[in-house]
């Protein structure tokens, strides 16, 4: 809280490096989805997912800058630096998938068919610059207020904080390889993996949860030892994922070593199961780096 007497706004909202990364942060959404809405267009869910991700980051965007400016967030029941640390890292990942996905699905160099043409091209190419800027603006906020050597700051602005975010975020595009017609339910080995992927990504997300609503300091042990304890676990649950989900899918055995070549593009259960491996392995490799970076955290319940 502001000691008594001291303004009610907070200009360093707005000056200050962070707070700049912020207004961009905001400019650049807004334009993004100004661009789109107008003449870009959108369609499909690949389209629904840029627009909901835009509209999503511009919305807290907003809100962070506003309870900054006004020093409102001291009245939140809330952890306002695990917060604002966790959702720029989402931002960023949310932001980074957009600027990939609409460009990949929407933007030609070619003029696109009547009554769009040329005009609704150059939009499409505008907004895919503009959400390509706004990437950028939410990773300098990250490496902004990324705690460094040394520096008391918040949990989820340490390394380890920031890949829980990273994670969770790997952890969602497993499940949504896993309804995309992968075929898990056929053995009961997958089952145990998806299993893994779920009770990592429930622990994780209450790691996180926990942070941000600065209820850290009233769990019965200290709460840098039950991370440490959990990202172990986790570490040895994936790895146990890591070995068993390709040997059922990727085994001549049990699944298909190649890709059948009868399998269409879009909706083959062989693809779906890749996407699951190879995330699989991005996890651990994650949660690895996790457990090196947790060994060196030390945790102040204060913040």
């Amino acid at each position: 809280m502001e000691p008594p007497g001291g303004g009610y706004l907070y200009l360093g909202a707005v000056t200050t490096p962070v707070g700049t990364a912020r207004m961009l942060q905001l400019a650049f959404g807004c334009t993004t989805l100004s661009l789109v809405a107008h003449r870009g267009g959108f369609a499909d869910i690949q389209g629904t997912f840029c627009m909901a991700t835009w509209g999503f980051c511009f919305a807290l965007s907003g809100l962070v800058v506003a309870c900054d400016f006004t020093r409102l967030h001291g009245c939140l029941r809330l952890s306002w630096g695990n917060f604002t640390a966790a959702f720029a890292m989402l931002a960023t990942l949310l932001s980074a998938t957009a600027a990939v996905i609409y460009p990949l699905y929407f933007t030609r160099l070619q003029c696109l068919p009547e009554p769009g043409g040329c005009v609704a091209r150059n939009f499409r190419l505008a907004a895919s610059v503009f959400a390509g800027l706004l990437f950028l603006a939410y990773a300098a906020e990250v490496a902004l207020t990324r705690a460094r050597p040394g520096q008391v700051a918040s949990y989820m602005a340490t390394m380890s904080g920031l890949l829980k975010i990273v994670q969770a975020f790997v952890a969602c595009i497993i499940f949504g390889a896993l309804v995309h017609d992968s075929r898990y339910g056929r053995y009961a080995a997958t089952q145990w993996c998806v299993a893994v992927y779920s009770l990592c990504f429930l622990a994780t997300v209450a790691v996180v949860a926990l942070s941000v609503m600065g209820h850290m300091g009233r769990l019965g042990c200290p709460f840098d030892r039950v991370v440490v304890v959990y990202t172990f676990l986790a570490v040895l649950l994936y790895l146990s994922a890591a070995v068993i989900w390709p040997v059922f899918c990727f085994d001549p055995k049990y699944g298909m070593p190649g890709r059948p070549p009868d399998c269409s593009w879009g909706s083959c259960p062989w693809d779906s199961q890749l996407v699951v491996a190879i995330f699989t392995y991005v996890n651990l490799l994650l949660y690895v780096a996790d457990l090196a970076y947790s060994q060196r955290i030390r945790f102040v319940p204060t913040l």
